[in-house]
């Protein structure tokens, strides 16, 4: 009995050996299955938010201009009340000769002006429905991306029409200098310049109106009043547009970070994985 019991010890042995290495391996396998499968899921996350950063850095440039068309256009403004003003000084050095003329040129320059408060109304409008988008687009991503760059377009758009308009007034003030000083309308024309002032600054509201006027008044801003509350605007849009591409740029940073972990510890487990199978070969 001893004698056939003696060679099944070694044999009870090299299968322990055996079924542990085999465990071992099974173990490592399954490690590099759950690891490749958070690398990819890593991987999708990665690359969902780098598509996430170059939408927002768009809309970071296209925000941008819109403030930088902004400022330009309050700049403008501020030129145009400045040559306006300066109109109403020097026109009462000037003589009176062809009143129509000078007219003509008021009437057109008022134009001008009711065309920029509309196209300004305008801006307006659509800046707070692109704040509106982007605000809604960061909570649902099912949003149409077309939508929010038609609607930044409309904007860029806007604002040019505006720049072109204030050049046209701009235009328009400088003729009716021109008129002015030719014509020598000093009275007449003196008092016009001071309409126009008064129409781009609404300071009358301040000196003259009763309380029940300056109230309509306010309900009707002048064309700074709007401008500069257009550049605010712009300047507002930018800084959200501003905020969620650093947000996003911060959360990319932390995905690639997590990726680059799960990549090195992926790479640690396959590295054992084959070290211990060619271990396991060779025993």
């Amino acid at each position: 009995m001893e004698t056939q019991l003696l060679p099944s010890a070694p044999k009870a042995k090299r299968y322990g050996i055996t079924e542990a290495k085999k465990a071992e391996l099974d173990w490592l396998k399954n490690q590099v299955v759950d690891s490749a499968a958070i690398v990819q899921q890593q991987q999708i996350i990665v690359s969902s938010l780098n598509e996430k950063a170059t939408k927002y850095q768009g809309y970071l440039l296209v925000s941008e201009s819109n403030r930088t068309h902004a400022l330009g256009n309050k700049n403008l403004i501020d030129q145009i009340i400045q040559n306006a003003y300066d109109l109403s000084s020097n026109s009462e050095n000037a003589f009176s000769s062809t009143v129509s003329s000078t007219l003509v040129a008021t009437k057109v320059a008022t134009n001008v002006s009711d065309l920029i408060n509309k196209l300004i109304y305008s801006v307006e409008i659509i800046n707070k429905l692109a704040n509106l988008v982007i605000r809604k687009k960061a909570l649902n991503p099912l949003i149409s991306d077309d939508l929010i760059t038609r609607i930044n377009t409309a904007g860029t758009d806007a604002n040019n029409a505006v720049a072109l308009t204030l050049i046209a007034l701009k235009s328009t003030l400088a003729a009716e200098a021109s008129i002015l000083e030719s014509e020598g309308a000093i009275t007449l024309e003196s008092k016009q310049a001071l309409n126009l002032y008064l129409t781009l600054t609404n300071e009358k509201s301040i000196h003259t109106l009763t309380s029940h006027q300056t109230s309509h008044q306010f309900s009707n801003p002048s064309i700074k009043v709007l401008l500069y509350q257009a550049y605010k605007d712009a300047q507002s849009a930018y800084e959200i547009a501003h905020t969620a591409n650093d947000q996003t740029t911060r959360q990319l940073s932390i995905a690639t970070a997590n990726l680059n972990k799960a990549q090195v510890k992926l790479q640690s487990l396959q590295s054992a994985l084959a070290a211990a199978t060619a271990a396991a070969l060779a025993s």
